[in-house]
């Protein structure tokens, strides 16, 4: 299998973030984690995922930062995976993520999961972007401000034979 590009040092914001969450067992795990497993018992139940699989993201998820792996609340020898800082402010991805499939993945009235404020039991708000004055924004009004493309330095390619092409 071909070694896939780093994206690890790439100046969009979106890009270094796939690096680390950019497939789908990661986010999976992440959302998992927010709904409160922290094993890997239960980790591999909720996803049904091969073991390899989810060692390898789990050691990922904990080498990036994403989560922690701890002792065991309950004293056991086990250890658990807690979400950090870094892993708790994927909140607003993993909520839009799942607003997005709402809106477009199902079929009207068709069933499926419902994320509620856990005081109120009312279904959580849709994420609502707003510019600094608290108009609606969307993508037609933004742009990115890119940095300078960094040049490669090449060889200057020899000079093309007459009549070559």
């Amino acid at each position: 299998m071909a070694q896939r590009k780093s994206l690890k040092d790439d100046p969009c914001p979106m890009a270094r973030s796939l690096e680390i969450v950019g497939d789908q067992w990661s986010l999976l795990v992440i959302r998992d984690a927010f709904d409160g497993m922290k094993r890997f018992g239960e980790f591999q139940q909720s996803l049904g995922v091969a073991k390899n699989i989810l060692a390898d993201r789990l050691k990922w998820l904990v080498q990036e930062g994403v989560l922690d792996l701890v002792p065991a609340s309950d004293g056991t020898l086990y250890q658990e995976y807690v979400l950090t800082p870094k892993g708790k402010g994927l909140f607003p991805v993993v909520v839009g993520l799942r607003h997005w499939g709402e809106a477009h993945l199902y079929a009207k009235g068709e069933p499926h999961s419902v994320l509620v404020e856990r005081d109120s039991g009312k279904p959580v708000q849709k994420i609502d972007l707003r510019t600094r004055d608290g108009q609606p924004l969307d993508a037609a009004a933004t742009f990115v401000k890119k940095l300078p493309v960094k040049t490669a330095t090449r060889a200057k390619a020899p000079a093309a034979k007459a009549g070559a092409r």
